[in-house]
């Protein structure tokens, strides 16, 4: 019996924090897998239905621009702030910080394939509901 290789897919962790100043913070943590990569990026956005639309068009970009993102941010040495620049066009930030929420929502994608819309609505419930709980406990502060 022939053992088929398993697909390399993109991993899409993300989760969502309320800030200080009201606005929402999505965070990615994207593991692409034909080259074993790790790429972390978050995103402001006023209300959550803004959020979730950047979310959709953030997949996207990622999604189609996976081989470029990795030549600049992983195999070129001699302007690692190329990356965050490409990043800034597409209203994304580098995210530095090394923990990830516990609550979070995930996706797997094929690479160099669109992010389909029905895959986007489980992780779109499974934020809501983390918006949910933060604002309860909000109110209960």
């Amino acid at each position: 019996m022939a053992h088929r290789m398993p697909l390399k897919q993109n991993e899409y962790l993300c989760a969502i924090e309320l800030n200080q100043s009201g606005k929402y913070c999505l965070r990615l943590r994207v593991t692409f897998g034909r080259r074993d990569w790790v790429l972390s990026v978050y995103f402001l956005a006023s209300s959550f239905d803004r959020g979730m639309k950047k979310l959709a068009e953030t997949m996207q970009y990622l999604q189609r621009n996976e081989e470029r993102l990795w030549f600049w941010t992983v195999d070129r040495s001699d302007d690692p702030n190329f990356a965050g620049e490409l990043l800034r066009e597409a209203g994304l930030r580098l995210d530095h910080r090394t923990e990830f929420p516990r609550r979070q929502a995930s996706m797997v994608v094929s690479p160099n394939r669109p992010v389909p819309a029905f895959l986007l609505a489980p992780l779109r419930r499974g934020l809501a509901e983390s918006v949910s709980t933060l604002r309860v406990a909000a109110a209960g502060d």
